[in-house]
């Protein structure tokens, strides 16, 4: 892998919901947040994804929610 001084980075692809989504299968956001996720890891091979974490049905101004361990 050709990358700037052979640094790699590990990351978690984390994805949240809009309250704007409402109560969809997935929601209009979690879908586009993966997609500009996934185009932005193309372009960055030095970046390795190692999960995905979906915080979907839940918004940010609500804490109660399951844990997100793996």
């Amino acid at each position: 892998m050709d990358t700037q001084n052979n640094i790699l980075y590990d990351a978690d692809m984390y994805l949240r919901i809009s309250r704007e989504d409402g109560d969809k299968a997935e929601s209009d956001s979690i879908a586009n947040q993966r997609e500009m996720i996934q185009a932005f890891l193309k372009e960055h091979p030095e970046i390795i994804l190692r999960n995905v974490r979906v915080d979907d049905g839940y918004s940010g101004v609500n804490f109660e929610r399951p844990s997100l361990s793996p």
